[in-house]
């Protein structure tokens, strides 16, 4: 009897463990975010990027283009909103759709985080018109709440790709017939850029976006981000009682 009551208490213990751990591992990930954001804790911002001193930081500057709606989209639009951008076109054969299909992940990740956008410039304007962006968006199942694809003149979207860091080049020799990054730019409310050092302390810069883990990391810091708001918000409120 002592027996078998014993083995039927391990079997409790063992189950009861198990459920345990399961919960842990539902609820660890959104426990450590709410920390994060509502919690007393020693939370570095995440880094900027970009020449910067004392008072000043590397900016986008202003922009407008134009949507897949035909809508006129500035700076404006997305102030006050961390966002993501890149650059693509609608005829790239190689790395875009890989791209697109990794910037709505992210889009999908976030879906329940307010104040998050995402813009897609095109590199071949004068192919990409409002209504070649739409059809390229419906094709790759985009949802277009808080996601615009940007097109207008050339010598503007090639100008802007600068202050994002990243290449853009016409070349026949290429695939598509343009050369231009894979990059991923997080961009904060303020428009400056963002992005996490890595293990040797270097800025990483930009994210990889047809690189899964790079996508991954970039989740998670755009939710560091959220949580740097968040927490300033949070000691603000607190300085006023």
């Amino acid at each position: 009897m002592d027996s078998d009551f014993k083995k039927l208490s391990n079997k409790y213990k063992f189950f009861k463990y198990k459920g345990l751990l399961a919960i842990l591992i539902l609820i660890l990930p959104s426990a450590i975010y709410i920390f994060l954001t509502y919690g007393k804790h020693n939370f570095t911002h995440l880094p900027y990027v970009g020449p910067q001193t004392d008072s000043t930081f590397h900016i986008i500057p202003d922009f407008t283009f134009v949507n897949q709606f035909n809508d006129t989209i500035t700076k404006s639009d997305y102030q006050g909103n961390i966002y993501l951008a890149n650059f693509i076109f609608t005829t790239c054969p190689t790395i875009c759709p890989v791209m697109t299909y990794n910037m709505r992940r992210v889009q999908q990740k976030m879906s329940n985080y307010p104040n998050f956008k995402i813009l897609s410039h095109s590199v071949f304007p004068e192919f990409d018109t409002p209504n070649v962006l739409l059809e390229y968006a419906n094709k790759m199942q985009v949802d277009l709440t808080n996601w615009n694809f940007v097109t207008g003149k050339r010598e503007e979207i090639y100008s802007i790709a600068n202050y994002y860091f990243v290449n853009v080049l016409e070349d026949s020799t290429a695939q598509g017939g343009f050369l231009h990054s894979e990059y991923f730019i997080l961009v904060d409310k303020e428009g400056r850029i963002r992005a996490r050092n890595d293990d040797n302390g270097n800025n990483i810069g930009v994210y990889h976006g047809t690189d899964d883990y790079q996508v991954g990391l970039l989740i998670d810091d755009i939710k560091v981000l959220m949580a740097e708001y968040n927490l300033a918000k949070k000691n603000k409120n607190e300085s006023k009682r």
